[in-house]
């Protein structure tokens, strides 16, 4: 039985009359959805030129058979060229242009911070200072002992600084980086230097235990608090307008004598107080004041004779400029990854 039907099936086969039907069926196709149907017509698993292929049992047919399954899949593959080639040259209104550009896919943007960071280092390129780059991980003498701090200073407690080891730190400003430039060439300095601190800070609205500071050095002749109340005023004013108020409070730092905060009224409330502003109207930027004479000696007291130069210091938050900037009232925002916050700048 299985004889008789693998000869019937053979024998059913017609290659010329086979060859010449499917060639008409395949020039027919206008689409390749048709292209694709006569394709699976004439040479599916189920179409007579396969099923007689798997019957064949002597030489002759199947070197036939095989032909006949050749010249249709070129006959196929020569109408899908032609299909496509007819699809490009259409008239322009039905045609797809391959030449334009594909979907625009989202792109990211800097950081805020690194907009805010860019923003002043350009600030005070344009003062004629330079920028440095600072070191993340300290010695105690450069991060507390070249900067006045003594052994009893209670940010030298490992409950207030992160220490690796009992010489070494993350620092906890970026003030060590004045001490090396100071160390590495004469006066006239006019520098700042910008980058990551760490504290033992509980995260709040407006302190979070990992944040980046700016933190400015001058040094010449006949330099003044004046100077330095001058210099903060104009990058507040590039910063925030000239709407935003600036004060100054004494204060006292270790490395600076005088010393004073540069504080600008709250965005939240204009000054009239409330919970961002722990309801005193005016929001901390940093620190800042004349350089202590005690780090000359540090560095050399030859090359910086107290009696012939002077200068100012300053550091300020970034994420603090942000928030006083663009009216975040949670510092925490920046670093939660949520787009919705970040997508805005």
């Amino acid at each position: 039985m299985s004889s008789k039907k693998t000869a019937g099936t053979v024998a059913a086969v017609n290659p010329q009359a086979l060859e010449a039907e499917a060639v008409r069926a395949i020039e027919a196709a206008t689409t390749s959805e048709e292209l694709d149907d006569a394709r699976i017509r004439y040479l599916g698993r189920k179409s007579a030129l396969k099923l007689a292929l798997r019957d064949v049992r002597d030489r002759e047919t199947g070197k036939s058979l095989n032909e006949l399954r050749e010249h249709l899949e070129a006959a196929v593959a020569r109408r899908a060229d032609e299909l496509e080639r007819a699809t490009s040259t259409r008239r322009p209104e039905e045609a797809f242009d391959v030449t334009l550009p594909g979907e625009p896919l989202p792109r990211g943007h800097l950081h805020l911070i690194t907009q805010i960071r860019r923003e002043v280092e350009d600030v005070f390129l344009g003062l004629g200072y330079q920028v440095v780059d600072g070191r993340e991980v300290e010695t105690t003498r450069y991060n507390f002992d070249a900067l006045n701090m003594p052994p009893w200073h209670p940010v030298r407690s490992p409950r207030q600084t992160l220490f690796l080891d009992d010489d070494t730190v993350l620092r906890s400003e970026t003030s060590p980086s004045q001490i090396r430039t100071m160390e590495q060439q004469d006066p006239p300095i006019y520098m700042i230097t910008t980058g990551r601190v760490y504290r033992r800070d509980t995260p709040d609205v407006t302190h979070a235990p990992t944040f980046h500071q700016v933190e400015g050095l001058a040094i010449d002749e006949g330099i003044t608090l004046a100077d330095l109340k001058g210099t903060l005023l104009h990058l507040a004013r590039a910063l925030f307008g000239e709407d935003r108020r600036l004060r100054f409070r004494t204060h006292f730092f270790p490395f600076t004598e005088p010393s004073m905060e540069p504080d600008v009224s709250c965005f939240a409330c204009d000054g009239g107080g409330c919970p961002t502003c722990k309801y005193s109207g005016w929001i901390e930027m940093g620190g800042s004041g004349m350089v202590d004479p005690a780090l000359y000696e540090f560095v050399g007291a030859d090359r910086y004779d107290p009696e012939r130069v002077s200068g100012f210091a300053f550091g300020l938050g970034l994420e603090r400029i942000a928030q006083l900037r663009h009216g975040i009232p949670d510092i925490r925002l920046f670093w939660q990854s949520d787009l919705r916050v970040l997508s805005q700048f």
